[in-house]
């Protein structure tokens, strides 16, 4: 897959910079009470090659340059991102050396449907380096040509129409309700275990369509068919001919674009946090990042600590209204019943 070749790109360029940043370690810009003092921890919690790690890599790739001290990621995948959040929470120092990457509206969706240890109460954001779209896939040899083909099957064959995604109420999820409601369909939702496997689902015919990222879905574009995308825009860097759900007519807006940065576990003073958000904002408006992530195909939307506040707070009471009426056991035992 195209993605592998990416991921190795992403490390050689790793590797680049830490070699070519080493001498500025020692002078590192640290607070005035030696913050950091040692490498800080970055929880990733889905597995090494999907898109949040892909991207994770590239974004924080010149920490000593920006922080002082280097970064390392660890992978905690499961449960659609609850077992490393949850760690994060439990377990995580609350001085600032522990942190993980964000998926938003992630785990914001699941801390409303699940009982998980994490919600926007007791996690603080730090910096925002990513906006990827979802976007609606079929095979490249569908013979849904548009989302109106697919939208006309659903409509007669209610149920008929399989769509993956990478978990439930994650983002590819919610683009699905969207769709479905802005569409009065009825689609068969398959959740897998990640956006590679969902992708792979589509591509290998295992499924009519898919939810996935942009990111991901242009890197196997050769392989996909893309037809629509969850935004309010077009995105003209990467995919600028394939329209958005609106300007096909559909109420879709952008609840379901996946937006990836760094939190804290609740701890750390106000000035670090602060501190941390800033250093974070530089180093992903670095322009040799900024390049590899454009090379890997993932749009990026920097934004710092107050304005991530104000986008949480929003997402939160969306979702809140988006699942008012659902019930996450009944919803996970309807699709164990139902599988493809």
């Amino acid at each position: 897959m195209q993605l592998s070749n990416a991921i190795r790109k992403a490390k050689a360029a790793v590797t680049a910079i830490s070699a070519g940043t080493l001498f500025a370690v020692a002078a590192g810009p640290a607070m005035a009470d030696d913050f950091p003092s040692r490498s800080i921890n970055v929880i990733v919690s889905y597995s090494a090659g999907g898109a949040t790690d892909f991207q994770a890599r590239i974004a924080t790739m010149a920490a000593e340059e920006y922080l002082g001290e280097p970064i390392v990621i660890t992978n905690r995948p499961g449960a659609g991102g609850q077992v490393g959040w949850n760690h994060l929470v439990r377990r995580g120092r609350d001085d600032g050396h522990d942190l993980a990457s964000y998926n938003v509206p992630h785990f914001i969706a699941q801390s409303i449907m699940y009982d998980t240890h994490y919600s926007i109460e007791n996690l603080e954001p730090i910096a925002n380096w990513g906006q990827d779209p979802a976007v609606l896939i079929v095979p490249a040899d569908s013979p849904f040509e548009t989302v109106d083909d697919l939208v006309e099957y659903a409509e007669e064959n209610p149920g008929g129409v399989t769509v993956s995604g990478a978990g439930l109420f994650v983002g590819h999820h919610i683009g699905t309700l969207q769709l479905e409601r802005a569409a009065d369909i009825e689609l068969r939702y398959v959740p897998t275990a990640g956006g590679v496997d969902a992708l792979r689902f589509v591509m290998g015919g295992q499924v009519m369509a898919g939810f996935n990222n942009l990111s991901d879905a242009y890197r196997n574009q050769d392989r996909l068919r893309i037809l629509a995308i969850a935004d309010l825009e077009r995105d003209e860097d990467f995919l600028p001919d394939v329209p958005t759900f609106q300007e096909l007519g559909y109420d879709i807006d952008n609840s379901s674009v996946n937006f990836r940065g760094i939190m804290a576990p609740q701890g750390p003073s106000e000035e670090r946090l602060q501190w941390l958000s800033d250093k974070f904002v530089d180093m992903f408006n670095d322009e040799r990042i900024k390049s590899q992530m454009k090379e890997g195909g993932s749009p990026m939307n920097v934004m710092g600590r107050e304005e991530l506040k104000e986008m949480w707070q929003e997402r939160q009471a969306f979702l809140e209204d988006l699942f008012a009426e659902m019930d996450a056991d009944e919803i996970e035992e309807e699709l164990e019943q139902d599988q493809p």
